[in-house]
């Protein structure tokens, strides 16, 4: 509990916002390790995904790939990028690997929100003339973006925690003082910035899921009707008198 308390006053003491190492600056580069890696592999994962739930093809091989991604460990993955790309260019090894790790949960996300999709809604909107382009964009598209949303969300708390990594290869971020204060013995630090991270975390992810739950098609959410279980009891017994014969 003191040493819990003892992170909490390096987290506010007053010298952590002055300077060139304060808390500002280090959060802002670990936000732009991991907005920038989450959108490099958006970018990269939603087309090869969209198209996989589209037409249905190469999904075996995507979730191979995808499931081999997951398994490499990122320490190992930074330093492996780092001595093969080079010491001068650490940024771009750590973005890669970043990029790298967060690939499968938005591959997974966009070809599972298209895979979620009835297909006899699909083959409505071939009946009514659609043609393939409008399905993909005005039905597939608008249904699968909550499960989209929910892969980018995974994507990004795995990257909020590997970014701190980032600081073992002297780039920053809140991980710089869990390195430094490892070898100073100060745990007060090194907990306090763990504390941050996982704060982060949260608040990105409470922030996707907003999103998540915003962004479900009105006639989706229309349609969901509560459970009798757990609706109200004067709604409860409006629908049982309603559906009585």
């Amino acid at each position: 509990m003191n040493l819990f308390l003892d992170a909490l006053a390096w987290i506010v003491a007053p010298e952590r916002f002055e300077g060139s190492s304060s808390l500002f600056v280090r959060l802002g580069e670990h936000l732009y390790f991991t907005a920038f890696s989450v959108l490099i592999a958006t970018v990269i994962a939603v087309p090869i995904g969209y198209l996989i739930g589209h037409t249905g093809r190469g999904r075996e091989l995507a979730v191979g790939l995808s499931g081999a991604a997951r398994a490499l460990p990122s320490f190992g993955l930074i330093l492996l990028l780092v001595l093969v790309m080079g010491v001068t260019n650490k940024p771009a090894a750590a973005f890669t690997a970043f990029v790298v790790l967060a690939i499968p949960s938005i591959l997974a996300g966009a070809y599972a929100g298209f895979e979620a999709i009835e297909r006899r809604t699909i083959n409505a909107a071939r009946a009514v003339g659609m043609t393939e382009w409008q399905i993909l964009w005005r039905v597939e598209v608008p249904l699968g973006l909550p499960l989209l949303i929910g892969g980018i969300r995974s994507a990004a708390l795995q990257v909020v925690a590997t970014a701190t990594l980032a600081a073992y290869i002297g780039l920053g971020g809140l991980g710089y003082y869990i390195f430094r204060g490892l070898p100073l013995g100060r745990y007060d630090e090194m907990l306090g910035a763990s504390i941050l991270v996982a704060v982060l975390a949260i608040v990105i992810d409470a922030a996707l899921a907003l999103c998540q739950r915003l962004f479900v098609p009105r006639g989706v959410a229309a349609g969901r009707t509560p459970s009798l279980r757990t609706a109200p009891a004067r709604r409860r017994a409006m629908v049982e008198t309603s559906t009585a014969p």
